[in-house]
């Protein structure tokens, strides 16, 4: 695929083949992503590749969390409730994939199988969990940086036929994450992706998100 091919055809996955990744072709995505630009070259960021058993322990504990009621503990922060705007956009994105999936508004026991699946990292057999050193963490500028690296890690798998979605929920829970990955104390736990090669049958993987048109997002200044 050219690049305007993997761009335009790229969409989050959240269903995936139970089908194991090979190894080298991760590493060739991950070599691909890492050519994302960094503030002053820098490189803040480290991936911790997780599969089979490690990752089902992070699952397991994670769905535990979450139905217990403990409190999220995440390292990165976020910003509470969206309002305005991006609170519309987050809602038309969650109608869209709700009436591809069949769930009702007032079905709460397929909205909360819903909720688990993001807390499972929808069952993908790959997990790439990012992270940035410490040393960083009062700028903004390494975040940022992972941000360009997790564009390119899903641009990347999309080129080789591996889907992916970049999940907040699978490190809602940062300390069992750091636990059964091995993750250092020096790293902090930004992200993950979950990865595979997607389940075509899956209706939510059919959905593509609405995009801002280019005069509602750019100005343009000093053209004639």
């Amino acid at each position: 695929m050219n690049y305007d091919e993997v761009v335009n055809g790229r969409r989050s996955i959240r269903a995936f083949k139970q089908q194991q990744v090979p190894q080298s072709v991760l590493e060739e995505v991950i070599a691909l992503a890492t050519r994302a630009p960094s503030s002053m070259n820098t490189q803040p960021w480290h991936l911790h590749v997780l599969a089979g058993e490690p990752l089902d322990r992070i699952r397991a504990e994670n769905t535990e969390r979450m139905l217990k009621g403990v409190p999220p503990s995440k390292e990165s922060r976020g910003i509470g409730s969206y309002e305005g705007d991006h609170r519309q956009r987050q809602i038309d994105i969650a109608v869209q994939l709700f009436q591809a999936m069949g769930i009702a508004r007032d079905d709460k026991e397929k909205r909360q199988d819903w909720v688990l699946r993001g807390f499972r990292q929808f069952d993908a057999p790959v997990s790439i969990v990012v992270t940035y050193d410490r040393v960083l963490k009062d700028g903004d500028i390494a975040q940022f940086d992972c941000g360009a690296l997790v564009n390119g890690l899903v641009n990347a798998a999309w080129s080789r036929g591996l889907g992916c979605v970049v999940n907040s929920q699978g490190i809602m829970h940062s300390p069992v994450v750091r636990k059964h990955a091995g993750i250092p104390e020096d790293q902090v736990i930004m992200i993950c992706v979950a990865m595979g090669y997607p389940d075509e049958d899956f209706p939510a993987n059919a959905v593509v998100s609405t995009r801002r048109p280019v005069e509602e997002v750019a100005r343009f200044i000093g053209f004639e």
